[in-house]
């Protein structure tokens, strides 16, 4: 399966999807998937743009309101999470995962979801230990505070994330792992960021439950953003028990944002059974869990603790095949995700369908439906019963920027904030692309002149100030590489510091 995947995407869909297609074009191929690592920017329209914690001179529509609408369509499956710049009220409607738009998914607060067998995984927003451990209590009218602590993870999709014991094949977060930057070429990254040099020597650079659901899952690739830079990483994993087991290791690959000369997307051949449909999945064991955890959601902005091995209640909830059978008959056998994407008129303090449809089924809380005082697991389960690839896929692959030209209409007006008031995008006609053979090292690079879709891509040119790229080949097994409300004890409290 051919996976594009994209840095921070900032709303500019239109220019990533052009992008692709030109590749698609110049290589004879074609991408069955693109997965973007946050700053989706889902903004159906002004009041959505107003949620965003941007600065006013970054509040631009951009052009995904257009595939909300049914203007465009989405030319690819697209999944994403979420980031730090994001529409938070449309996102918060479905805190469990739902289409955004036809063809356009997003994975949720946490989720796992399959696509043609592979098992991707997803934690939205990024880390900080002031929010950590809090519920999830925000809502609109958003505060100046709250619209930035909504996007902040929470202990509670960590912890059930960690209960998944099968294995993932890819795993997605904003932000990075804590210390990941020492699985890599350090040297070239504080050459491209030497600003980062401090948090590394202070161990304070990535996000610290991130790192540990790296440990935890033992992912085969690990995608991220945020950073605003491309750094690849390879981390082997060790274990605890005394048996001899298989060697792990995951791939690690952040992006860059959506900008001229970024190298923003990377095309990757991700081996997948081909006899699996590419299209979306529930996962069985993630269900399960939410399901088993349901009881642990907190609405309030007070911080709690969830149970521990030394507590008197369950404290591991990794399903049993008995509760995974019964989660399987809630969807009738079924685990199809449905395509129930539906436009909605009213934007504010709205539950959305696709997630009432979800909880209803699945007999879990809506946590904005709870915060709306709208309804409550109780009405509904009175009477339900009581549950307790090989690395060689990274060469090859293509890394693509668009020229400054393309992303910025110094004419264009300033964005009027009247609601329901959509302005015209910006100019998203052209792009260009970078074809980049690399992974962790890099020393050479093309960069495709300004082009429309239509034109030609055979007219390719050295750039001078192009980012370096290489091919090189590195074997699985490599040990060496260049480059609700309740309060519960036994979790630590362990984070400190975080970035934004």
């Amino acid at each position: 399966m051919k996976i594009a995947i994209e840095g921070c995407a900032h709303g500019e869909l239109q220019h990533i999807y052009n992008t692709i297609n030109l590749i698609e074009k110049r290589d004879n191929i074609k991408v069955d998937l693109l997965i973007c690592c946050g700053d989706f920017q889902a903004t159906r329209n002004n009041e959505d743009l107003l949620t965003m914690a941007v600065p006013i001179k970054y509040r631009q529509m951009c052009t995904f309101y257009k595939y909300y609408t049914g203007e465009l369509v989405a030319p690819i499956l697209t999944i994403f999470i979420g980031g730090n710049h994001e529409a938070s009220n449309h996102l918060q409607e479905l805190s469990y995962g739902g289409w955004a738009a036809p063809n356009i998914y997003y994975i949720g607060l946490a989720g796992v979801i399959n696509v043609g067998g592979i098992r991707i995984g997803g934690l939205s927003g990024i880390y900080k230990s002031n929010d950590y451990m809090r519920g999830r209590f925000e809502k609109q009218p958003y505060t100046e505070q709250t619209k930035r602590s909504i996007y902040h993870i929470r202990q509670l999709e960590v912890f059930r994330l960690k209960q998944l014991q099968q294995p993932i094949d890819i795993m997605l977060s904003h932000d990075w792992p804590q210390g990941i930057e020492n699985h890599g070429n350090v040297k070239q990254l504080l050459k491209y960021k030497p600003f980062f040099e401090t948090d590394i020597n202070e161990g304070k650079l990535g996000s610290k439950p991130a790192r540990e659901l790296l440990d935890a899952l033992k992912p085969k690739y690990w995608f991220a953003a945020h950073l605003h830079c491309k750094f690849a990483a390879i981390v082997h994993h060790t274990s605890d028990d005394n048996e001899e087991m298989e060697k792990r290791s995951t791939k690690f690959l952040s992006l860059d944002k959506c900008l001229p000369k970024k190298r923003f997307l990377q095309i990757l051949d991700v081996p997948h059974d081909d006899s699996k449909s590419i299209n979306l999945m529930y996962d069985l064991e993630w269900l399960s869990i939410l399901h088993l955890t349901n009881h642990l959601l907190n609405i309030n902005s007070n911080m709690y603790y969830l149970p521990g091995p030394s507590a008197s209640e369950r404290y591991n909830f990794t399903p049993t095949e008995e509760e995974k059978t019964a989660v399987l008959n809630m969807f009738s056998h079924d685990l199809s995700i449905p395509n129930n994407f539906v436009t909605l008129e009213n934007y504010k303090s709205k539950t959305n369908p696709q997630t009432t449809t979800f909880c209803e089924k699945l007999c879990i809380d809506d946590p904005l439906a709870l915060l709306l005082g709208q309804w409550s697991l109780s009405n509904l389960t009175e009477n339900e019963p009581e549950m307790d690839s090989t690395f060689s896929s990274f060469v090859n692959s293509t890394v693509c920027s668009i020229n400054e030209d393309e992303l910025i209409d110094k004419t264009s007006e300033k964005l009027p904030m009247s609601p329901f008031v959509l302005p015209e995008p910006k100019n998203d006609s052209t792009c260009s692309n970078i074809n980049e053979n690399s992974f962790l090292n890099n020393c050479s690079s093309i960069i495709m002149p300004n082009t429309s879709t239509e034109e030609s891509c055979e007219d390719v040119h050295q750039s001078q100030d192009a980012v370096v790229n290489n091919v090189i080949n590195i074997e699985e097994n490599n040990t060496i590489t260049k480059t609700k409300c309740l309060k519960r004890r036994n979790y630590q409290q362990t984070y400190e510091n975080d970035c934004e």
